[in-house]
């Protein structure tokens, strides 16, 4: 028997949408929910009608970001030297997949946004989020410094001051409370977060292809420049700060067992 797709996509005329659907585990990044992801946007790449990708989650839900089992396999592996490739949540290569993507992609946060989730959904080239929605940066609320590429992708896309705030608080915030103090994405009520999207989408599916592709990719270069070296500079932070037992008390602690 096919096991259900946790990672769903379906076309409208010259529009790509991708439904983060990982209800079991609340769209966090399980493997399969991973390689989901990937399988997807090779498909994506192939596709010569998709001139536009909408991703959007399920219910209350886009993106949230390690499982309880990544975050303790990455603090057992913290400081062993067989270990240290490991101190990453960038090993499997899916934490830019919206940047790498050749087309615009649009992130329709209508559901919680949390941590890794976060920062995957702002590598898209639009964000729409949800005035009723949680957004954390909460990786320090483990313990643990900030990783993949969340240190650059958040101050950048949601504004310096404000993300430096996020990073280092771990707190929640509403899409109400971002709109208020002035974050430069559209933020809108919930229920309309999906559709707004697919307005933008529709007029981005207007334009040439080829176009389309080569501004992305114009736009996008500095960013594809800079982020390598901000991944390493992160594992580096993971090395140091991972390995504390304070982390797995509050791993244990945050997952409620």
């Amino acid at each position: 028997m096919n096991e259900e797709k946790v990672v769903k996509f379906s076309k409208q005329g010259n529009i790509g949408i991708v439904a983060l659907e990982e209800k079991e585990h609340r769209n966090t990044f399980t493997h399969r929910f991973i390689y989901g992801l990937k399988d997807t946007f090779e498909t994506i790449g192939r596709d010569p009608e998709v001139k536009v990708v909408v991703l959007h989650g399920y219910d209350n839900y886009f993106c949230c970001g390690g499982t309880k089992e990544e975050l303790i396999q990455l603090y057992e592996s913290a400081g062993k030297e067989e270990g240290k490739g490991k101190v990453a949540f960038t090993d499997l290569n899916f934490h830019d997949l919206l940047l790498r993507c050749e087309v615009p992609v649009i992130a329709a946060m209508q559901g919680h946004a949390l941590g890794a989730g976060l920062a995957f959904g702002c590598y898209a080239d639009i964000i729409v989020m949800g005035e009723q929605c949680i957004f954390s940066a909460i990786f320090m609320k483990y313990g643990f410094t900030p990783g993949f590429g969340a240190t650059y992708i958040l101050p950048k896309k949601l504004g310096e001051a404000l993300g430096i705030e996020m990073l280092m608080s771990a707190r929640n915030y509403y899409g109400a409370e971002l709109k208020e103090r002035g974050t430069p994405v559209k933020i809108v009520n919930k229920q309309d977060v999906i559709k707004t999207a697919m307005e933008i989408a529709g007029e981005l599916a207007d334009k040439p292809l080829l176009s389309l592709k080569v501004l992305k990719k114009h736009l996008t270069r500095q960013i594809q420049a800079d982020l390598p070296d901000i991944i390493a500079r992160e594992l580096e932070m993971h090395r140091l700060t991972f390995g504390q037992k304070e982390v797995l008390e509050r791993i244990e602690k945050l997952f409620g067992n």
